[in-house]
């Protein structure tokens, strides 16, 4: 019965197009993942994991830019569309909270979760995990939702707040960061040189934002 429920509300995908925030998002990220790429300065293809993937479709357009990347995901149709669509990226079926270290291999000079941490009961989870998959003074780059407080007071003066909180949408959204409490989080597992970047919309009214942060 366990089984079936799992399988029941495990999110399904349709296909492997991309998805629409990689419109706003993809140019802030590759822009830290270059500077990364620049600071080591050597010649070797740099290792990167995107962890919950989706169907792929990101780790495709950063692999396109010369990188390795490996990408986790639970859904089984997203891994299905993700590695019949995509064969520069290796896909593996895998949970956030139970990562498959054994079949990740090596470690990664880059860990990314693009989208994700809002849609988990455990956020913290996700930053401790990630620590195991990290080289030393290697990136965790974090993408969601931005909630800063001018944001809100203007979702909630416009009469916009139900719909942007709405819990009418199965599945969806479950935590809303600040830079504030992004920051706070990834202090409590030892990250350091955090750094933001915005995306989308216009300044303080910003659709998301983009943290990296360093695992010495």
């Amino acid at each position: 019965m366990k089984s079936n429920i799992i399988n029941q509300y495990e999110y399904q995908y349709q296909s492997a197009n991309s998805s629409h925030h990689h419109i706003y998002l993809f140019k802030p990220l590759m822009e830290m993942i270059s500077e990364y790429s620049v600071l080591l300065n050597n010649q070797k293809k740099l290792r990167i994991l995107d962890i919950g993937c989706g169907n792929g479709s990101l780790s495709n357009l950063i692999a396109q830019h010369g990188y390795e990347v490996v990408g986790i995901e639970e859904s089984e149709s997203g891994v299905k569309f993700a590695s019949q669509t995509f064969p520069d990226c290796h896909f593996i079926q895998g949970s956030i909270y139970n990562l498959p270290y054994a079949e990740i291999g090596e470690k990664f000079d880059i860990v990314i979760a693009a989208e994700v941490i809002e849609h988990l009961f455990f956020p913290k989870e996700l930053v401790r995990n990630a620590k195991q998959c990290i080289k030393p003074n290697g990136r965790l780059i974090v993408t969601t939702p931005y909630h800063g407080y001018l944001k809100n007071f203007m979702l909630a003066v416009s009469g916009k707040m139900d719909k942007h909180f709405t819990t009418l949408w199965d599945g969806g959204h479950i935590k809303f960061f600040s830079v504030a409490t992004m920051t706070a989080l990834l202090k409590t597992e030892n990250y350091t040189n955090i750094k933001f970047k915005f995306a989308g919309r216009y300044p303080y009214l910003w659709k998301s934002m983009l943290c990296s942060s360093t695992l010495v």
